[in-house]
């Protein structure tokens, strides 16, 4: 475990422990190797992890022993990985690295201190045995309030500290002593409130360039688009010359105070039976709105044959390695790869289909709707997080995000208690059909116009689906499963995705 380029580089008065680097990760490798598997974020389940590899480490609080107040430590690691063991099931694609040789990098933010208040016990990550945090308790830092509030100093005050920097928009005000409140959801990454004024998001998983969750709601911002929370601050590491692209860790946004997320919004109308189709349409302007601004802001281009045979082929092979690992997807592999065929036809008779960038990961969970006016914003741009960066920054048709909001309408229907039941199941059709409106009065491509892509783009969603849930909520495995029956039945010509999908034939959307 030699000391790296980059953790030489950040080698700083600021940086202190990153002198016995080597000595620190071998320290923690043991504590790490039982811990990092039972996160969320880890991407790599499965394949037990053989090392790690120190990217950088900067001190950002002093983690000397016998202090009153905790040290904080910042990491960036590789871990290395083999193949699954014999037997085993295997890992497919898209999480986690195709070459098991490959290593994913991880941050982490390390509290450091001799004893912890009972309510962080469920943050420790152990002991070390040796090395310089010898016989102190290491945990991790972000359920920790006293050092997420030292994140929002050091975003008030731009600058670089170790292998670090930290920036902030222009002409953006931080107030200092906001009560940091971290967020307890188990999620890909890791949130911090500040007061009610900001919400910062620490990225897990990091790869070199920069974050759509930065690059995007910057872009919109320039764009005066205001459905987008536009960025106040970030940080990312200061690699040295020649060392590559900074690597996005987390960026600070405004909090929407008094937004309800459209995923609870739409869960609660499902259990009293109410109406939604008013509130969908609505989001479809919203999406429609986004959409525009950012083809407006940012490069677009257009996929022919040999882009289209492409994406066809890649939603192949998605089909292919999640039924490798889902015994239960098998049977409707054959009429599902008709959906993928037809999208790789579009393009034999010479027509182009435009592409641009988009969200990338959008469901109802992704949205919030204020209480007061019902106004509608879209979160969280980094995209499908186990997809490989470069993939997430390409741009797509813009129906692939259309597609993926009229999966999580049904996700909702199929989701509460009486979830599946015929009136649930026409609060879909009404839902989406009601979306479909909005997005094509704003300006957005009318679905009705391209269900051969609709219908492919919703096929692989509910693929991605299949696999997502085998992996982390098998109990929820028959919601797309049902949308998977639903679609290998579903010629492209019935709608996208099919019954009960939208009646895009004359649909209004009212109930």
């Amino acid at each position: 475990m030699s000391e790296t380029a980059s953790t030489r580089a950040t080698r700083t008065s600021h940086d202190r422990l990153s002198i016995t680097a080597p000595a620190l990760l071998t320290s923690l490798a043991p504590l790490l190797t039982e811990w990092l598997p039972r996160q969320r974020w880890f991407a790599g389940k499965g394949r037990p992890i053989t090392g790690f590899q120190l990217v950088s480490a900067t001190e950002l609080l002093p983690c000397a022993a016998g202090g009153a107040t905790p040290g904080l430590l910042h990491l960036l690691v590789r871990a290395q990985q083999s193949a699954a063991p014999p037997g085993a099931p295997q890992p497919a694609p898209p999480e986690g690295p195709a070459d098991p040789a490959a290593a994913d990098c991880y941050q982490l933010l390390l509290g450091v201190h001799s004893a912890l208040p009972p309510q962080l016990a469920p943050a420790v990550i152990g002991r070390p045995a040796g090395g310089p945090l010898h016989g102190r308790t290491v945990y991790d830092a972000l359920p920790d309030a006293r050092l997420c509030a030292l994140l929002l100093e050091r975003l008030r005050v731009p600058g670089r500290l170790g292998g670090l920097r930290f920036r902030r928009v222009p002409d953006s005000t931080i107030s200092s002593g906001l009560p940091a409140r971290p967020l307890t959801a188990e999620q890909s990454n890791s949130s911090v409130v500040y007061g009610d004024a900001y919400i910062l998001k620490v990225f897990r998983r990091t790869a070199p360039g920069l974050n759509p969750d930065l690059e995007l709601p910057l872009a919109l911002a320039r764009a005066k688009c205001a459905r987008v929370p536009a960025p106040a601050a970030w940080f990312e590491t200061d690699p040295g010359p020649g060392e590559g692209e900074p690597v996005t860790l987390g960026v600070l946004q405004p909090y929407l105070t008094g937004s309800a997320d459209g995923w609870q919004l739409a869960l609660n109308a499902l259990a009293v039976q109410a109406d939604f189709t008013s509130s969908a349409r609505a989001l479809g302007h919203a999406t429609a709105e986004v959409h525009t601004a950012l083809a407006g802001t940012l490069p677009t281009t257009e996929l022919y044959r040999p882009q289209l045979d492409a994406v066809a082929a890649q939603m192949n092979e998605r089909l292919v390695a999640t039924a490798r690992v889902v015994p239960a997807l098998r049977p409707y592999c054959g009429r599902l790869r008709t959906a993928f065929d037809e999208l790789a036809a579009l393009g034999h008779d010479g027509r182009a289909w435009p592409a641009q960038r988009i969200h990338g990961d959008l469901h109802l969970g992704q949205t919030l709707r204020t209480a007061d006016e019902g106004r509608w914003s879209l979160i969280d741009f980094e995209g499908e997080p186990s997809r490989p960066l470069a993939e997430r920054r390409r741009p797509q048709p813009a129906v692939r995000d259309v597609a993926a909001m009229l999966r999580s309408f049904d996700y909702a229907a199929r989701s509460g208690p009486s979830g599946g039941d015929p009136w649930s199941l026409e609060w879909a059709r009404r839902t989406r059909a009601a979306y479909c409106l909005g997005y094509a009065e704003a300006g957005g491509l009318d679905p009705r116009s391209a269900p051969e892509l609709m219908r492919a783009y919703e096929t692989d969603k509910a693929v991605y689906e299949v696999l997502y849930e085998a992996r982390h909520r098998p109990n929820w495995l028959p919601v797309p499963m049902a949308a998977v029956r639903r679609l290998a039945g579903a010629p492209a010509s019935r709608g996208p995705g099919g019954d009960p999908g939208p009646d895009l034939d004359g649909a209004d959307g009212r109930a």
